[in-house]
């Protein structure tokens, strides 16, 4: 979806409502999915703990990365994973010698900052600056944008889909004079339903269901409200997406009252992208409670515990792999080869790996690249199916069944 000037002739959204922004929701049926949720992340932590720290680091690395990746996927940029992880390692402390991305690496700093800066206060000043790490130099593609302030343009901002002439108008923000005003209730509820140290942090809503804020609002409630309440305002003239789901891992971390960020939400929305859109395009749309869009985006939550919990478990086959082959004499077209293989996990490596895809990701001839794969075929780091020309190598993690 792009961004438009167009007109609209209505207005519809909930901004326009006349109790906005007091936004509510029924506690009732939320009850359930958010005590499922909680009990889902509960498990994830205690498979942390379980761990130990020697596994913790590469855990990171995987599931930071995989936000990253995700959440600019969902606005159909695509990053490159060596670019993600190379900075993701810097950012971590890990020695890395990949290449650097100006655009990379302030995503990353974005993320890092949102998910371990939680006891520092969510303002105007840190937004606008996490605007201007999305975007080095000002440009978003081949376009000069707005960068470290509030939009300011006098025409309509709108997310827009369809060809020139029969654009499908999906949503209009605020018009750009509002956005001061519209922000500062917003950042005041922000401080307002911040956690206190020291004060009870419920896992359920109990009966509070204005979401006009005290810190006894549920963590994961508080994100949905947050979430869907930042891109209603849309204060940027790009990166809204970007920065809203930052908000939610700042909202998770002053939950949790810890800088991790072993959790991965970005990840399940980007697979249920259009469903994220819809749900968010309907509470737009929709009178201020937003009891359908908060349930919604729990269950997003419960289910994004579970992959994360897979993801955690892939982390860890890819860790031991590791382990398993410490003393192996491996070059570095190997090594390369090898975490190409294992990041693209049980089954990702599309065909299988062949002599002639070895070459062009190593660069070698084919009696260098021939002889690579001999060599790890024989210490077991490779597995093979098939035989002469139709020969393919999968990377030898048993839990793996390489479908």
């Amino acid at each position: 979806m792009a961004r438009s000037n167009g007109a609209s002739k209505s207005n519809p959204w909930i901004w326009g409502q006349a109790h906005w922004p007091h936004l509510t929701f029924d506690v009732s049926p939320l009850a359930s999915d958010l005590a499922q949720a909680h009990r889902l992340h509960g498990a994830v932590e205690g498979k942390l703990a379980a761990i130990g720290l020697h596994h913790r680091e590469a855990i990171l690395l995987d599931t930071l990365s995989s936000e990253v990746m995700a959440t600019a996927e969902i606005e159909g940029q695509h990053l490159s994973l060596e670019s993600v992880r190379s900075s993701v390692m810097r950012k971590l402390g890990i020695a890395a010698n990949g290449p650097r991305d100006r655009q990379v690496d302030g995503l990353v700093d974005v993320i890092n900052d949102a998910s371990t800066g939680f006891v520092e206060p969510l303002d105007e000043d840190r937004l606008c600056r996490w605007q201007s790490a999305l975007f080095p130099g000002g440009l978003s593609g081949l376009r000069r944008i707005a960068v470290g302030r509030y939009r300011d343009h006098h025409d309509p901002m709108q997310i827009v889909s369809g060809r020139p002439g029969r654009e499908v108008v999906h949503y209009e923000a605020p018009p750009s004079s509002e956005v001061p005003m519209q922000m500062q209730a917003f950042l005041e509820w922000f401080a307002a339903s911040t956690p206190r140290a020291g004060h009870p942090n419920p896992a359920a809503l109990g009966a509070c269901a204005d979401a006009r804020a005290t810190p006894d609002m549920d963590g994961i409630a508080r994100a949905a409200i947050a979430h869907l309440w930042f891109e209603t305002i849309h204060p940027f003239e790009d990166g809204n997406g970007r920065i809203g789901r930052a908000i939610i891992d700042l909202v998770f971390a002053q939950h949790l009252r810890q800088g991790t960020r072993l959790f991965s939400l970005s990840r399940r929305l980007l697979k249920v992208r259009m469903a994220y859109y819809d749900a968010l395009n309907q509470a737009q749309r929709g009178g201020c409670d937003v009891t359908a869009w908060v349930q919604w985006f729990v269950q997003q939550w419960a289910a994004a515990c579970i992959e994360t919990g897979d993801l955690i478990d892939q982390a860890l086959y890819k860790r031991q792999f590791w382990d398993t082959h410490a003393q192996a004499a491996l070059n570095e077209r190997q090594r390369k080869v090898l975490q190409r293989l294992l990041d693209a996990g049980d089954g990702g490596f599309l065909g299988g790996l062949t002599a002639e895809k070895y070459m062009k990701i190593t660069g070698v001839s084919k009696a260098t690249a021939t002889r690579d794969l001999a060599q790890l075929l024989a210490a077991g780091q490779l597995r093979s199916r098939g035989a002469g020309r139709g020969i393919r190598y999968e990377v030898n993690v048993p839990q793996w069944a390489h479908p």
